[in-house]
């Protein structure tokens, strides 16, 4: 009966405990988030909500003019999502190795790795538009210099240049990020594991691919779902340098810039479409949740086996 008793009490101190941010979390985010994902099944005229449209504005939503939108948009997000993971992934893998067998200064250097992670994204845009510049901007310029004129382009006014270059620049960006949990994941895998294979005569190499990489499957976890999050819900980066519209022609468009063009209008428009808009949203929900707990359990269970 005292263990009960202690344990109800337990229960109850870490209730109250919890209480706080439960409730932050439910007022703040859960509510509004069901709320706006409600605004779908109604009719808007502007801002004004009216009456239970049922199904209709998904039905708009893959209709024209929508459709061809919504899967060049989805399109992109998929490509965003595969250079960003396959392209950062490695790259963090790498460094963060080479950051865990640096024999010193790693504190710098992870500093140094992590420190574009913290700028404002619209200062890191802003500041890549003028080194991307085609007239006055050092890439071309470099280009000029070395007499490479081939090489030279408008990297954000070319629809088949602007996409890719804003994947490296949010590569630029992020790298930092899946760096430092993977040195995390490696500074956490046991010694005892690479010095039975040192015995053994295994070469770094080896142990690399054989040991060090395997073990690293729950940094990879982390990594790739919070990489499909993001890639699925880019928006601030292709607004900044592309604008809402996703230029040039739509080049740069995202699920979430045709979500915000749609709710809030658009410099072309002016108009908005508030039930079109969340129907979007509660696709973008669908697909980020769906993706996001499916992937998270196929990976836990990638783990187990590893």
């Amino acid at each position: 009966m005292a263990k009960q008793g202690l344990k109800r009490q337990q229960n109850r101190f870490a209730a109250i405990l919890l209480l706080p941010g439960l409730l932050t979390v439910l007022i703040f985010t859960s509510i509004p988030a069901l709320t706006t994902l409600s605004y779908a099944f109604f009719h808007w005229k502007g801002f004004s909500r009216g009456g239970f449209a049922g199904l209709e504005n998904f039905h708009r939503l893959f209709a024209f003019p929508f459709k061809d939108q919504l899967f060049m948009a989805f399109r992109h997000n998929i490509l965003v999502f595969v250079g960003i993971y396959v392209i950062q992934t490695s790259l963090g893998i790498l460094l963060a190795y080479a950051l865990f067998k640096a024999p010193r200064g790693q504190r710098f250097f992870r500093t140094v790795a992590f420190f574009p992670v913290i700028f404002s994204l619209v200062i890191v845009g802003y500041m890549w538009q003028s080194i991307l510049n085609p007239f006055y901007g050092p890439v071309n310029w470099f280009f000029h210099h070395i007499h490479w004129e081939f090489a030279a382009q408008t990297w954000l006014g070319n629809t088949s240049t602007a996409l890719p270059t804003l994947v490296f620049i949010n590569l630029w960006r992020w790298v930092g990020f899946p760096t430092i949990i993977f040195l995390a994941g490696f500074n956490a895998i046991s010694t005892d594991y690479v010095e039975a294979a040192r015995i053994d005569g295994a070469s770094e190499g080896k142990i690399f691919r054989k040991i060090l990489l395997p073990l690293l499957a729950p940094s990879m976890t982390i990594v790739t779902i919070l990489t499909f999050i993001g890639a699925f819900e880019w928006f601030d980066l292709p607004y900044v340098l592309g604008g809402s519209s996703g230029g040039p022609a739509g080049s740069t468009d995202t699920l979430a810039l045709m979500f915000y063009r749609l709710s809030f209008g658009s410099v072309d428009s002016g108009a908005n479409e508030i039930g079109i808009g969340s129907a979007l949203g509660v696709i973008i929900f669908a697909v980020v949740g769906i993706g996001a707990t499916y992937g998270s359990k196929f990976l836990r269970a990638r783990e187990v086996e590893a």
